[in-house]
């Protein structure tokens, strides 16, 4: 069995007083303190940094996105950046849209990331399910159909947003250009 030998002694305590020990736990909590504010002053600046992300891929997609849809026939004559806020019974958002386009018959709710994932396809379904029951039970018989854009979308993601029926919407330069697989059929919510 290998031994291990230093050159000092085993800590044996002596000299720790009441006192010590208690400036020491004194300096490890404003410590803490100090580190939990750091960290919640990072978090609210990455917060409000994926917030100026998402406003951008926004002005992205508003200005081309009803002539992009207009180009597959739908004829949208309502934009509407900022979306729509649902609010439950507790008077707290239930769902939340980036963009609606609308006509007489159809509603297409628009999920805009800076860089989409595979979390954010059944955010949104579920998002759009949300949307569904609310504009049901206002009357509202429109066709809900459900896109996702991305500035910068990977392939599996946009792949799987068409498998799921989602309209995958992409940035082509200074525009948005919508890209249907072959066998792409929208899901109707």
């Amino acid at each position: 069995m290998d031994t291990v030998t230093t050159d000092r002694p085993p800590p044996t305590g002596e000299g720790l007083t009441f006192e010590k020990v208690w400036a020491m736990s004194q300096e490890t909590d404003r410590e803490l303190k100090e580190t939990a504010r750091i960290v919640k002053e990072l978090s609210k600046q990455m917060g409000d940094l994926h917030n100026r992300f998402g406003e951008l891929a926004e002005h992205l997609v508003v200005p081309s996105i009803a002539e992009r849809f207009n180009e597959l026939g739908f004829h949208f004559d309502s934009v509407a950046p900022g979306g729509e806020k649902i609010f439950g019974e507790n008077r707290k958002v239930i769902a939340q849209t980036d963009i609606l386009l609308k006509n007489s018959d159809y509603i297409i709710a628009i999920e805009v990331k800076a860089k989409p994932d595979m979390e954010d396809i059944p955010e949104h379904i579920n998002r759009l399910g949300i949307l569904r029951n609310y504009w049901t039970n206002k009357g509202d018989r429109r066709k809900l159909l459900g896109a996702i854009a991305g500035a910068i979308f990977p392939e599996t993601v946009k792949k799987a947003a068409a498998k799921a029926g989602l309209y995958p919407l992409v940035q082509s330069g200074d525009t948005m250009k919508i890209e249907i697989p072959e066998g792409f059929v929208p899901r109707e919510f």
